[in-house]
């Protein structure tokens, strides 16, 4: 890919299950190294459009290119650049910490050490504790080391702090900031407002399907004259969001 070329491109997508639409129309452009925000109620059409820049579901209408890529017609090439953290994990329950990391490394060329992903996400004390023996939220930090462990070059984080307590939360902000000073693209599904004003350049609102708004977090706080991102959201939608009672 050229530098000079956006890391992922999504132009009117649009996604239905059965009679209710989820996504009506997403168009969103992410410059190579930027990191993006996606904020929105539940419901909004977030991690729709997330996993259809993924490839992990098909648009209805709409075109995507991540990193110059199909997500769909070069999927297996798609794999080997872009690392995927979802709500939820779903691993197998049997297997410790450090064989689901050796296993995913194994798909890679490259892939960062084993010592130095747990370190990252702080489970090295954890190491050798099965799956289903971790807590939520070390659930949750296992699945962002596995997203990263082929060192790719854009990464989806979809909630990236949910169920993690506040001390927990930061360290991951600081993975991220790391992520980000070594040139990854970021798009970062979040609730937490102060996270995306902290990680994010820019911040795409949706509301029912639709973006709303795309802007830096401090253009936005000006063109809804508020002090803060949470209040600007209120004032473009008229909704709150809900918020992570960690």
């Amino acid at each position: 890919m050229n530098s000079s070329e956006p890391a992922i491109v999504a132009e009117n997508l649009a996604k239905s299950y059965r009679r209710a639409q989820a996504v009506v129309d997403v168009s969103l452009r992410v410059e190579a190294g930027e990191a993006v925000g996606v904020v929105g109620v539940n419901g909004a059409g977030k991690t729709t459009t997330v996993e259809m820049i993924a490839g992990l579901r098909v648009p209805d209408h709409g075109r995507i290119r991540v990193l110059g890529l199909d997500p769909r017609r070069d999927r297996a090439q798609l794999r080997q650049v872009l690392g995927v953290q979802l709500q939820q994990a779903y691993l197998h329950h049997a297997l410790r910490v450090t064989e689901l990391v050796d296993l995913y490394r194994s798909f890679y060329p490259d892939p960062r050490s084993t010592d130095e992903l747990l370190d990252m996400v702080e489970l090295t004390d954890q190491r050798r504790t099965r799956f289903e023996k971790l807590s939520g939220g070390q659930q949750q930090r296992l699945s962002i080391a596995l997203a990263i462990a082929g060192r790719p070059r854009v990464v989806i984080l979809d909630e990236l702090t949910t169920g993690l307590d506040p001390k927990a939360r930061r360290r991951m902000w600081g993975t991220v900031e790391r992520l980000s000073s070594e040139g990854v693209t970021v798009l970062l599904v979040s609730h937490f407002m102060e996270e995306v004003e902290r990680l994010c350049d820019r911040v795409a609102m949706l509301d029912a399907g639709r973006v709303v708004a795309l802007d830096t977090p401090a253009a936005l706080r000006t063109l809804a004259r508020t002090a803060t991102l949470d209040d600007a959201f209120v004032a473009l939608t008229g909704r709150q969001l809900e918020e992570d009672a960690a």
